[in-house]
């Protein structure tokens, strides 16, 4: 069972806590990106990034003096949403967090795709910024189904339930993983929300919040079957078996 979420706009730097354990798989192309987004002025990159004044010199800077193989930090700790605080793998314990390096895929405009505990440098990038290079209209061009692939590297050789991957990423980054599926697949999308006349509207900061949660939960649990998530019951959300299905769990409002 593989579990697949968004990364965060709010990075930091942390080389003290925990050690990283490798550097990303996809760091060539990271690199190709990396030359790219330095070649742009000031102006270019913020208009890339869509964000104020400050924010842009910040990644801006970053950007001229980025180096992708020191000072690195592990990717669950590097990122600061409030996903990753609700997540809070810094205080994880040894197993809980054994079990995110064995389930946990982040993935990344920049980066591509990162296990957890493969180092990062502080970055602005999001998939859907439209940033061309090597030919590619944008960066689900240049990753293509590279992510889905590498995803499932091994996968002639797993047993049927290790197919299963668990959709806790946002509709913009779960693209790059949803247009490749196959039906020797079982993507699952969890979705937390209100739920009005039959369907669900999902708030974004609680959205964030449980998706954290129910990465917390799964590793408490050291979950092996989707079923287990049905027994989520954090933040005021439980399991509807009414609105869910095959290919999508929906946890609404506890009544």
């Amino acid at each position: 069972m593989k579990i697949i979420i968004s990364p965060a706009k709010k990075m930091n730097t942390d080389t003290d806590s925990f050690g990283i354990k490798g550097l990303p798989e996809f760091l060539e192309d990271t690199k190709t990106l990396m030359k790219k987004i330095q070649s742009l002025s000031l102006l270019e990159a913020k208009a890339l990034w869509k964000c104020n004044d400050n924010l842009a010199r910040l990644n801006y800077d970053r950007f001229q003096s980025m180096n992708l193989e020191e000072g690195l930090t592990p990717a669950v700790m590097a990122y600061e949403g409030l996903q990753y605080q609700h997540m809070a793998p810094s205080v994880m314990e040894a197993e809980e967090l054994s079990y995110l390096a064995d389930h946990l895929w982040i993935l990344s405009g920049f980066y591509g795709l990162l296990k957890p505990f493969d180092g990062v440098a502080p970055y602005r990038l999001e998939m859907q910024a439209k940033l061309s290079v090597k030919g590619c209209r944008d960066l689900y061009d240049f990753w293509g189904d590279r992510l889905y692939k590498r995803l499932y590297a091994q996968r002639e050789n797993s047993e049927e339930e290790d197919r299963v991957i668990i959709n806790l990423a946002s509709k913009e980054y779960s693209r790059c993983i949803e247009s490749n599926i196959t039906d020797k697949d079982r993507l699952i999308t969890v979705e937390f929300g209100q739920i009005t006349e039959g369907k669900v509207k999902q708030k974004g900061t609680l959205a964030k919040m449980a998706r954290g949660e129910m990465v917390r939960f799964l590793a408490e649990r050291k979950a092996a079957d989707p079923e287990e998530m049905k027994g989520f019951d954090r933040l005021g959300f439980v399991y509807s078996e009414e609105l869910s299905g095959e290919g999508r769990y929906v946890f609404g409002p506890r009544f």
